[in-house]
């Protein structure tokens, strides 16, 4: 289906369904008893800056985000210098996995714990080396199957210095493609007999746009008209290298599978007069990466010909965002063999087209304004507003878009505020991976949408980048003032082992009733309610019902 008419369909379902974005719906927001494929994967995830700390140890180099906290730039100047420790606790934390019932993990490898400097011919760092072997190695002993994301924005400090890293400043144009492809190369050759699921890069359009663009992330590049355009060309460019690596030396021997995870906020229109800019946004977000790999090695038509208009508001003779030439586009142009997707939240669209601006950055270039519905509950994280219908639409906007290619959803969660005392009984994130897991299943079963993995963010409470550790997202927390950072579970652990169990939501079983005693509380109660007991009988029922389930559920995890 052609896209603009997708839109025009989600566009109508919504606005018959519910008269304002985000208000509950009790039949779009109804809860689906059932069960996801018997071959679907339930993991978790984790990135190695977040939580293995050991930034120094042996012959490891700096990476970019080293160098960022070292500058006391992170919130309270925290650092991941120690982060989970889990370079050392490693054995634990597949521990936590196997008591979940957990089949698969999602975690990164560190560019400069491999190669110090990114650069293979500089030497290799062997105790790197050992550590991921064995990490893969405990993992593979507890029946977990590793699924190895290449590059979670540590990117080797040196190759910043060297090269402007993914703006690739150097006089041969293709230095970062062929240093990524080695680096990738040798992953595959170290690990491939063993891992089966690569990711080459995780979110590119935050390494892009906050990294080279406004600079607030590493490598703090302040670019913002052009900046982000020239990395996420690299970064396109690089990781179609990676893919056909696997796919000429390993593919036939290893029998594995590469793709990307792209992150992206499904875009839902204001009012029906915005249902052009909601396109436009999603477009700029994810089709900036999806449409090349994925469709047809080229930027999105919508991208090209707006940043085309721009350049001649700006009196440029060519446009700020980059070309392919013909022949890379036939490299870039199906190098997925599945879509990872990061998904956690929604925003409200409008129509901002189209006055010229002054000072043009990637933001302005899109010709829309964001915003949130009044009554979506927001998360500890400022962006992150709980919309969980909008992971359905975006995942048929993926089947639609891109030729309905399998979808890993690689990372969904829920942020909660770091406090004293320390919040185990995280209701708001049981109730998010409740509803978020129904509406993935919806797709799945109800839109035949082929979504093979449900990844939560994250396993442990960690390094949460420029929020440091102010901001949890763990299913395990994590005593950061405890030298042994020590690990316990929290609630949403147990809920999330019995999804992993039953699979999903099956019709009749415990599981099931518990979730639906706290169904409609997590879709309508707001904090005032569960203070004050505003919502009458009825409501009070249902919370009653939601305290009175976790226990129940704690006890029969206990039993089973």
């Amino acid at each position: 289906m052609e896209p603009r008419k997708f839109f025009s369909l989600l566009l109508g379902v919504t606005l018959a369904l519910t008269p304002i974005n985000g208000a509950y719906d009790k039949e779009r927001d109804a809860l689906l008893k059932g069960t996801f494929p018997q071959d679907f994967i339930w993991s978790s995830a984790t990135a190695a800056y977040q939580i293995e700390g050991a930034w120094n140890v042996s012959d490891k180099g700096p990476s970019v985000w080293d160098t960022l906290a070292h500058q006391g730039r992170v919130y309270n100047q925290d650092t991941g210098d120690v982060a989970c420790d889990s370079y050392h606790k490693y054995p634990e934390d597949v521990a936590l996995m196997k008591q979940m019932g957990l089949k698969y993990y999602r975690f990164s490898i560190s560019w400069p714990r491999i190669f110090p400097t990114g650069e293979q011919q500089d030497g290799v760092n062997q105790d790197g080396v050992r550590y991921y072997n064995a990490l893969i190695n405990e993992l593979i002993a507890n029946d977990i199957q590793p699924m190895v994301t290449l590059f979670h924005w540590d990117l080797p400090q040196v190759l910043q210095d060297r090269y402007g890293g993914f703006l690739n400043n150097h006089t041969n144009t293709t230095v970062i493609h062929d240093l990524f492809g080695d680096y990738a190369r040798f992953l595959y050759q170290n690990y491939g007999d063993r891992v089966k699921y690569w990711i080459t890069f995780n979110e590119p359009w935050i390494t892009a746009w906050l990294g080279y663009g406004i600079g607030n992330f590493a490598p703090q590049h302040n670019e913002p008209a052009e900046g982000q355009y020239k990395a996420a060309h690299n970064i396109i460019l690089s990781h179609a290298k990676a893919y056909h690596i696997y796919d000429d030396e390993f593919r036939a021997a290893q029998g594995g599978q590469v793709g990307i995870t792209l992150n992206c906020d499904w875009g839902t229109p204001k009012t029906p007069a915005d249902a052009d800019a909601a396109l436009r946004y999603v477009q700029f977000f994810l089709g900036w990466f999806a449409h090349p790999i994925y469709k047809n090695g080229d930027y999105p038509e919508v991208m090209k010909t707006t940043m085309a208009r721009k350049a001649q508001e700006e009196g440029r003779t060519t446009s700020r965002l980059p070309e392919f030439t013909p022949e890379q586009k036939l490299s870039i142009s199906g190098t997925g063999d599945f879509f990872g997707l990061n998904h956690y939240t929604t925003v409200e669209v409008t129509d901002a087209c189209c006055t010229p601006i002054e000072n043009p950055n990637y933001d302005t270039d899109k010709d829309v304004g964001t915003g949130h519905a009044p009554d979506w509950p927001r998360a500890a994280s400022s962006w992150l507003y709980v919309v969980p219908w909008g992971i359905r639409n975006l995942l048929g906007f993926i089947k639609e878009e891109y030729g309905d290619p399998e979808i890993y959803v690689t990372e969904n969660g829920r942020s909660d505020h770091d406090q004293d005392p320390a919040i185990m009984m995280d209701m708001e994130r049981i109730c998010y991976y409740m509803m978020y897991t129904n509406e993935v299943m919806k797709a799945s079963n109800m839109d035949n949408v082929k979504v093979k993995a449900y990844t939560a963010w994250s396993l442990l409470d960690n390094f949460e980048w420029l929020s440091g550790y102010s901001e949890r997202f763990g299913l395990h927390y994590v005593d950061f003032n405890d030298p042994t950072r020590t690990r316990y579970p929290k609630a949403s652990s147990v809920f999330f082992k019995q999804l992993v169990r039953n699979n999903g939501y099956p019709e009749g079983s415990e599981f099931t009733k518990y979730v639906e005693n706290m169904w409609y509380f997590c879709h309508n109660t707001t904090e005032a309610e569960v203070n004050g007991y505003t919502g009458g009988a009825s409501q009070i029922s249902s919370l009653f019902s939601l305290f009175l389930a976790i226990p129940m559920m704690i006890a029969y995890s206990l039993i089973a």
